[in-house]
């Protein structure tokens, strides 16, 4: 995979927000943004969409943050929350890497 374009790690609470399911993600802190729209240069797919692997209370997976309304919000998986015992209003570390194509 070689090395990530963005490393970023940061501290939120869960929220829910209703989109496309899980409909629980963590807000990416607004300190984050021009690092993420950086590496997003390179590395989304369209549509402002950027593809991470992202480690959440020793769980990693792959998703993508989406866009929203000038931020970006870091869905949490069902798999995820079920792996974590995560929740709404959960305080969580995140560690997030952006690769390049």
């Amino acid at each position: 995979m070689g090395e990530p374009l963005a490393s970023i790690a940061f501290q939120a609470a869960i929220i829910e927000w209703r989109g496309p399911a899980p409909f629980l993600f963590v807000p990416v802190p607004e300190e984050h943004f021009g690092e993420i729209r950086w590496a997003g240069r390179e590395a989304s797919y369209g549509w402002g969409v950027v593809p991470v692997e992202a480690r959440i209370d020793g769980v990693t997976f792959k998703t993508s943050l989406f866009p929203r309304d000038g931020s970006y919000l870091l869905p949490v998986k069902t798999a995820v929350q079920r792996a974590a015992n995560l929740a709404l209003g959960d305080e969580v570390r995140v560690q997030l890497k952006i690769y390049g194509p």
